[in-house]
């Protein structure tokens, strides 16, 4: 039992670390998650959607200091409660969100390793079985130090998750896990495997003698049956889905101008996923870069998926000289952890992205 323990305190520990971190590297991706959950089509938690950010950057932070408490074996009751306690509403949350199918990735090692809601109820399951396990044989775990040096060790942890918090929220994510990564071919990352399509399955319904009966094909109906009551189409397995598959710029006079944007030699656009929440800081440096980028010869434009009395109010508010464009928010809270913030683009190719703090030291 005692290597049992062991093993389980180590493993649990060093995962809740780097489950933390993950998610720590880029808090603000956490709560769009969070967001999700607490929204009215899942959980009906509304009341905790404004609270969706510093909620992420909570309980991220306490993942990591638990998986240190853990494995150094400061204050150990304590720890093991907390883990348990965590684990069980986590894995109420996956098994919510698999069995209901609400929310497609739970955000568990954020954008770094993508897990299907059964994927991460699995996870959470035996989490909870080695948690468990932990929790009935507490007094098996030793203290690797005496208690002032696990105390100092984590207030070290706690000051230091704090600080990466505070830098990543000022800055971007340490480490860009995402699809719109610098270096990024947009249009090649928005292209389909034709050898790895969606497979559908077609249910032809028959009354055979006042009984239903149904036949799955992979297209035509059965043969020598072709008087079906009716035919349905789900979705059998799913295909290769590309990294970028929701981007598209467009407008109501001139259309979809994505390819026309994607073409361009020299383009920077400034992304605000929602006006009503972009930062008032930021948005009052706009109107400098946009000189500065236009003198470099940039085409600037601005993507948001707020409406067009929106952004023509923020265009006269903040003095802005360029050309509002649709975008699904989605894609652009998933381009740039920043609201507002600067993508550019050369040939279709990311080349720079800055957060609205760093502008200035954005190589134009």
């Amino acid at each position: 039992m005692k290597l049992l323990v062991g093993f389980c305190r180590v493993f649990v520990g060093i995962l809740f670390i780097f489950s933390g971190l993950v998610k720590l590297n880029d808090p603000v991706g956490f709560s769009f998650k969070l967001d999700e959950y607490f929204s009215a089509a899942v959980l009906g938690l509304e009341f905790l959607q404004p609270f969706a950010l510093p909620l992420a950057i909570f309980l991220v932070i306490l993942e990591v200091i638990l998986g240190v408490m853990l494995l150094i074996g400061f204050q150990k009751r304590f720890t093991v409660w907390s883990l348990l306690l965590m684990i069980i509403f986590f894995t109420f949350l996956t098994f919510y969100s698999a069995y209901f199918n609400k929310v497609t990735d739970c955000g568990c090692f954020g954008d770094a390793i993508p897990l299907t809601p059964w994927q991460s109820f699995t996870k959470d399951v035996i989490l909870l079985f080695m948690i468990v396990i932990l929790f009935m044989n507490v007094s098996l775990i030793r203290p690797l130090f005496k208690k002032f040096t696990g105390m100092l060790t984590t207030m070290l942890v706690t000051i230091g998750c704090f600080g990466i918090a505070y830098y990543v929220l000022m800055h971007l994510p340490i480490i860009d896990f995402r699809a719109y990564k610098i270096g990024t071919d947009i249009n090649q990352a928005m292209q389909p495997d034709p050898d790895r399509p969606d497979v559908y399955g077609y249910d032809w319904y028959y009354d055979v003698d006042g009984k239903e009966e149904i036949i799955t094909t992979k297209g035509l109906p059965p043969e020598g049956r072709p008087n079906y009551i009716k035919v349905e189409t789900r979705l059998l397995k799913k295909g290769f889905e590309p990294p970028i598959h929701d981007f598209a710029i467009t407008s109501e006079d001139q259309g979809d101008i994505t390819q026309e944007i994607l073409s361009e030699p020299k383009v920077a656009l400034l992304v605000m996923y929602n006006l009503n929440n972009a930062e008032n800081r930021g948005m009052l440096q706009l109107s400098k870069f946009v000189k500065s980028a236009k003198a470099a010869g940039y085409r600037v434009i601005a993507l948001s998926s707020s409406a067009p009395s929106e952004t023509d109010q923020a265009k006269e508010t903040y003095g802005l000289d360029v050309n509002f464009y649709t975008t699904d928010g989605t894609a652009l809270k998933t381009m740039i952890r920043s609201n507002p913030g600067v993508v550019l683009v050369k040939n279709g190719v990311i080349t720079g992205k800055s957060h609205w703090n760093d502008f200035d030291e954005l190589n134009l």
